[in-house]
């Protein structure tokens, strides 16, 4: 049973860059089924501080030694961190004495020295909160029919506590049925309610980025084939699935395209009568629900305006095929 919903409304995503990508097929299936997400991080997440009672008072070694939120943990005394559990372990082993850890930040390495404290338990602790995987419900945008390649979301998946993407480590897709929608209200980002089989993976996922997860599907299943094309202003759908595993296909429409960088951004309006009363508009969990236009597949719903549900972002298939080309050209 899926414990956390991976939040579109709170990541504005980086985009690839929005040209055609040479190592995939020109048409796609187009996706729209909610799947369930677990993913690894590489290493363990600091997601935040908790304070040790000791004999002279609490503390908290960790934020006291420099610790930031965010931080990857990636190694205690020359010894890899893998998971939480290594880190729990390689904490007991000290005993109290000082430890170098290393830290993944912001792209660099960084060394931090810090010393456990003993709880009335008789634990040694460091004082933080730990992270080492996220799991949640997405949306299925477009699968590869001959590779069995798949994208979605169109964002990276994020650690909820620092909204910083997760390191990925290893991955994995199962199938996921939508057991209920909290619908969005302004202020209030709705949100799908899926449960899923964890035993009952239907793919990999093996890159995380900021246009979309990327991986294999074993389960090959779509709607149509459709062309890729370019997405523009005027009227459109979107494919998701808001109810068991049904998709259906909703109007919107595109109200702005625009480049940021280069990369190719989308502003839309829901204009489905039966979308609106049902949830409201957008909700978390739809990201990745790909954008239909003039019978082609043009990008995917990214995230909602938290004070108009009606409203959200979209990215351009290019971007995500482009951030998917590494992956294409290994299979």
């Amino acid at each position: 049973m899926i414990k956390k919903k991976i939040a579109a409304a709170l990541l504005c995503a980086l985009i690839f860059a929005a040209t055609p990508c040479a190592a995939w097929a020109e048409e796609l299936l187009v996706g729209g089924q909610a799947v369930g997400i677990e993913i690894s991080a590489d290493g363990v997440i600091v997601s935040g501080f908790s304070t040790v009672e000791t004999a002279v008072g609490e503390v908290s070694p960790a934020e006291e030694a420099g610790f930031r939120p965010g931080d990857l943990i990636v190694e205690i005394n020359g010894c890899a961190i893998r998971t939480a559990e290594d880190l729990i372990a390689a904490v007991a082993r000290l005993g109290g004495d000082e430890a170098s850890v290393a830290v993944e930040r912001g792209g660099k390495r960084v060394r931090l020295s810090v010393r456990p404290a003993l709880s009335p338990s008789g634990q040694w602790l460091l004082g933080m909160w730990l992270r080492d995987g996220v799991s949640g419900v997405g949306t299925i945008t477009f699968i590869e029919p001959e590779s069995g390649l798949y994208g979605a979301l169109g964002h990276s998946v994020n650690d909820e506590n620092t909204g910083q993407s997760v390191p990925l480590r290893e991955g994995r897709i199962c199938a996921a049925e939508i057991v209920g929608v909290n619908p969005g209200t302004p202020g209030t980002p709705g949100e799908l309610s899926g449960s899923s089989e964890s035993g009952a993976s239907i793919g990999s996922v093996e890159k995380n980025t900021p246009a979309g997860i990327f991986g294999h599907i074993s389960a090959i299943s779509g709607g149509r084939l459709l062309q890729t094309g370019q997405i523009r202003t005027g009227a459109a759908s979107i494919v998701s699935t808001l109810s068991g595993h049904e998709t259906r296909e909703y109007a919107v429409e595109i109200d702005r395209v625009y480049t940021d960088g280069g990369r190719t951004r989308a502003l839309l309006t829901v204009t489905d009568a039966s979308l609106v009363s049902g949830a409201g508009g957008i909700v978390q969990g739809m990201s990745g629900s790909p954008i239909i236009q003039d019978g082609s597949i043009v990008g995917a719903v990214t995230h909602v305006f938290v004070n108009d549900p009606r409203r959200g972002f979209a990215i351009g298939i290019y971007d995500m095929l482009g951030a998917a080309n590494g992956t294409a050209q290994a299979a």
